[in-house]
């Protein structure tokens, strides 16, 4: 008798340990990437400070920018292309399609900003720009 009870006092055991392990089990996984953190975004400023201030693909035709104007011209592409992506937005579900615009906006900003430069050498370039703001 003392067998019989062990086994059904296991079986219960284990349906218990099984439900309980069931309610551990995450349910269906919700990845939104947009809007993306502030910490991606700097990311992104940094990455194009990389870009426009050393050697890349876009200095072998356009040459480079000194670091700190790469810096403005970075954040200032960044910012306006998340604005950009925030107005296009709207809802379509994880946000694929708002980072898409997002970072089309971008890359179309950073090759007007070069092309920019290089067609007209003697313009205000950012820098003297803010400094003159100020």
């Amino acid at each position: 008798m003392a067998d019989s009870d062990y086994s059904v006092e296991s079986r219960t055991t284990g349906n218990r340990n099984e439900s309980e392990e069931e309610k551990k089990k995450p349910g269906p996984v919700s990845l939104r990437i947009w809007p993306p953190s502030q910490k991606t975004r700097d990311a992104v400023v940094n990455r194009l400070v990389e870009t426009l201030s050393n050697e890349s693909i876009f200095s072998k035709r356009y040459g480079t920018l000194g670091s700190e104007e790469a810096l403005i011209v970075a954040k200032s592409v960044e910012e306006e292309a998340y604005g950009v992506a925030v107005v296009l937005g709207g809802d379509d579900g994880d946000g694929i399609e708002i980072l898409g615009a997002y970072t089309k906006e971008i890359s179309k900003r950073v090759l007007e900003s070069v092309k920019t430069r290089t067609l007209n050498p003697n313009a205000d370039s950012p820098v003297d720009s803010v400094k003159l703001k100020a």
